[in-house]
């Protein structure tokens, strides 16, 4: 009995240490033009050693393999080659791959020219200014936090926004608010928790990166289908959930808890599903910082196969945010500025939609209805942190989206083509009250000048209809493509709304391949968007609505770039672009362009415009990225440009978004013993900004909590060079049913000070109890006897981020 049990203990042992741990792929193989399935396609795993497996009658396949990383070339005869790079095996979650390859012309199924390298991110459609991250990089990239908008300024062109604490998307000089974002064909609003109304920006992603297969960064030469693009599309496609068992995982980071489902929930429908919740506000109550961010987010995926050529799918997206102020212990200027100046924050948003996906002859059309809501909340009082004293300012207001839409795709003889259908019911309402000035008395107590205020209640609603065509077809032996499209919105509410010749926007793209390494690509087109929300709903003192007489905003592309791509895991881009831009907003209370408003974390664009602005933007770019190859991953990029906008003088300036030049360099290299470390270095130019007129802002500071700019000086003073480097080490055990990934994710590694833009305020006393006067009494109320100070912060704080994700 005793060797009997000393055996099993033995087994027992020797299974735990010397079983080799497996981990599962599943996927499916499909052409990529009409979404057929592919059989007998032969997928080859290569890591430590090869191995292969073929797609079965539905395309399909499923493979263990000994956990590490992989890269996965697929091969199908008619189809050229495709290879997938930095396959992260572990024995918690499958892996979920969907594998869609290009036909070969017959024109080029002797010759070795290959349009289709792996590593190229351009299509028929879009031959140029176009780039995609994986899941896997947007997952271990440095600094970036698991968000997408943070993680797309490595590429090239795009930069962050005008604080380090917030994700906007800069990309090509254009403004946060000409990006639109797609999910899985859907168009997502609000893509950020406590979002800018009348931007895109915010503080932080609310997407789960575990359900993203990739990112597709266009700058330029859209696909026709998407409306309202001027700097951007982005365009996220999720990946389906675990068809052969309940999985899911666990991550906890130094800001939020974050848990994911995903598995099957019949024969032919997979589910996934995640909900997120941050601890900053604990977090910074400890650190004894004056703000107090809560957030909440949920995120899910059902897919339903109805048949062989027939597929359903349901997602949903949504997020809750409360930001509250409190005085910390230790206070001082800037910290009572920040209680003072920033508004309490409740917000909440959802995008859910449907998508039917029919199979045709040479082809496939999609039919998708979605809805999409925003709430924003915004109040600022005299005390913040108490809510109480005057209300200087109070914003409650709804967008609302009804869409539906249709797709037709096919790919016949070389020529692939599109054409669609689109309409939108748009509600839009507000309730907006703003102190201009406080009411002053003399030494008896008489009033001397009334207080002023502003309030504004408005509710709008109308259609949006858009059509669109799209084609594409190689020329002269393949070696030359042409792409072209045409697209026309309408609305039913401004007053040229509904003159379809206003939009219609033709764009044009050309690339002639001279090898199978290098090509030479140019695009030209106009593109349209109508303007924000909050512009269009605007009322003004008399109660009407301000904005009805404004155009779509246009903004005509030239764009001319060559790519160089050596190898399947290597690729150079260079690039140059111009955007014209015109009928730009231009405010009719402050002259200046909406392209210098900026950003904050309330809302922008509620006052009276005119369309009588234009734009310019031109530049260079470069780009290189080398795919996981011998333990070694890197892209860099960058960037010189120049961004400027007319106001009501006509007088070009720089924008709030001319920076000027931005670069950046990521670095990954896999360890032995499942270690990864990765760096991440980015600089850009000074952000412009206006100085504050120190008269005006002293004399309504009280009312408004915050200073008034100096115009006539527009953007003519600029922040210092910004630059940080960002490191993250991950650490991963794989066991036999679960893997732990234990991670170190630090910003700012060379604690390098950060400028912020200068605030206005008075000066305090020494006890910070109150503002400090020339005359020893309480202020007054027209800020005459304090005394005026700017805050010029600098914060070289090092942002530590350590945890794991714990997969099952």
């Amino acid at each position: 009995m005793r060797n009997t049990l000393l055996g099993l203990v033995f087994l027992l042992v020797g299974q735990s240490f010397f079983a080799q741990i497996m981990g599962t792929i599943n996927g499916v193989v499909k052409d990529k033009n009409t979404e057929e399935i592919l059989v007998g396609a032969t997928l080859s795993f290569t890591g430590n050693s090869t191995i292969k497996t073929v797609s079965d009658e539905n395309g399909n396949f499923s493979v263990q393999l000994p956990v590490g990383k992989y890269h996965l070339e697929t091969s199908h005869i008619g189809y050229t080659p495709f290879i997938l790079y930095n396959i992260n095996l572990s024995s918690g979650n499958a892996q979920i791959l969907e594998i869609e390859m290009e036909p070969k012309s017959q024109e080029l199924q002797e010759v070795v020219i290959n349009t289709e390298k792996s590593v190229r991110a351009a299509d028929m459609v879009t031959p140029l200014a176009t780039q995609k991250l994986t899941a896997e990089e947007i997952k271990v990239n440095p600094g970036g936090n698991f968000d997408v908008s943070k993680v797309i300024q490595v590429l090239p062109g795009v930069a962050g926004g005008t604080t380090p604490n917030r994700n906007d998307i800069i990309v090509r000089g254009g403004g946060p608010s000409e990006n639109v974002y797609y999910l899985d064909g859907i168009e997502i609003p609000v893509l950020n928790h406590f979002q800018t109304q009348g931007a895109s920006g915010g503080a932080t992603g609310i997407l789960n990166v575990s359900f993203i297969q990739d990112v597709q960064l266009t700058s330029s030469a859209f696909n026709a289908k998407y409306d309202n693009a001027l700097a951007s599309t982005i365009v996220i496609k999720q990946r389906n959930g675990n068809p052969n068992h309940l999985s899911g995982n666990l991550r906890l980071s130094g800001t939020e808890f974050a848990a994911m489902l995903e598995g099957p929930l019949g024969k032919n429908t997979t589910f996934m599903a995640s909900a997120r919740r941050s601890y900053l506000q604990f977090l910074f109550k400890l650190l004894d910082l004056p703000i107090r961010p809560d957030y909440h987010d949920f995120q899910y995926k059902v897919n339903h196969k109805i048949n062989s050529k027939t597929e359903l799918t349901f997602i949903g997206i949504g997020a809750i945010d409360h930001f509250e102020l409190a005085v910390p212990k230790k206070s001082d200027a800037n910290t009572a500025y920040t209680v003072r100046a920033n508004p309490l924050i409740d917000q909440w948003n959802y995008t859910v939609g449907a998508t039917l996906k029919r199979l045709v002859n040479d082809g496939y059309f999609t039919v998708a209805l979605s809805r999409n809501m925003f709430f924003n909340g915004a109040d600022r009082y005299e005390n913040n942190a108490s809510k109480s004293g005057h209300l200087l300012y109070s914003l409650g207001s709804h967008e609302t989206e009804n869409k539906l839409r249709f797709d037709m795709n096919k790919f016949t003889d070389g020529w692939k083509y599109s054409y669609g259908l689109d309409a939108q019911y748009a509600k839009y309402d507000a309730d907006i009250f703003n102190n201009i000035k406080e009411e002053a008395k003399d030494n008896d107590g008489n009033t001397t000048s009334p207080a002023i205020t502003f309030s504004s209640n408005t509710a709008i609603d109308f259609f949006k209809l858009g059509a669109y065509g799209q084609v594409a077809k190689y020329f002269f032996d393949d070696k030359f493509l042409v792409s072209g499209g045409i697209r026309a919105d309408l609305n039913t509410y401004t007053k040229s709304g509904l003159d379809l010749l206003r939009t219609i926007s033709p764009r044009a793209s050309f690339s002639y391949i001279f090898n199978n390494e290098w090509n030479i690509s140019a695009s030209v087109g106009s593109y349209y968007k109508l303007p924000v929300y909050t512009m269009l709903g605007y009322k003004d003192r008399n109660g009407n609505l301000a904005n009805k007489d404004l155009e779509y905003i246009n903004s005509i592309h030239y764009t001319l770039g060559t790519e160089f791509v050596p190898r399947n895991d290597l690729r150079f881009t260079l690039e140059a672009f111009y955007k014209d831009y015109r009928n730009y907003p231009v405010s009719l209370t402050s002259g200046i362009s909406f392209a210098n408003i900026g950003t904050d974390y309330s809302a922008v664009g509620s006052d009276t415009y005119t369309s009588a602005g234009r734009g310019r933007v031109y530049g260079i770019e470069a780009y290189g990225q080398q795919k996981l190859l011998n333990r070694l991953f890197y892209v860099a990029s960058a960037t010189i440009y120049k961004s400027e906008f007319s106001g009501a003088d006509h007088q070009f300036r720089s924008s709030t978004w001319d920076y000027g030049f931005i670069a950046s360099a990521t670095l990954g290299y896999q360890l032995k013993k499942n270690w990864d470390i990765g760096l991440k270095y980015r600089i850009a130019g000074g952000q412009p900004y206006t100085p504050f007129d120190m008269a005006a802002s002293t004399a309504t500071y009280l009312a408004t909590g915050t200073g008034v700019y100096d115009y006539a000086q527009l953007n003519n003073k600029r922040l210092p060079v910004f630059s940080q480097l960002d490191l993250r080490v991950d650490k991963k055990f794989n066991f036999k049913k679960v893997s732990l990934d234990i991670f170190a994710d630090f910003q700012n590694i060379l604690f390098y000070k950060t400028p912020y833009l200068p605030k206005f305020t008075f000066e305090r006393t020494a006890d910070n109890s109150g503002f400090m006067t020339t005359d020893g009494q309480p202020v007054k109320s027209d800020g005459s006897n304090a005394i005026p100070l700017l805050l010029d912060q600098k914060s070289a704080t090092i942002v530590p981020s350590i945890g794991f994700i714990f997969e099952f």
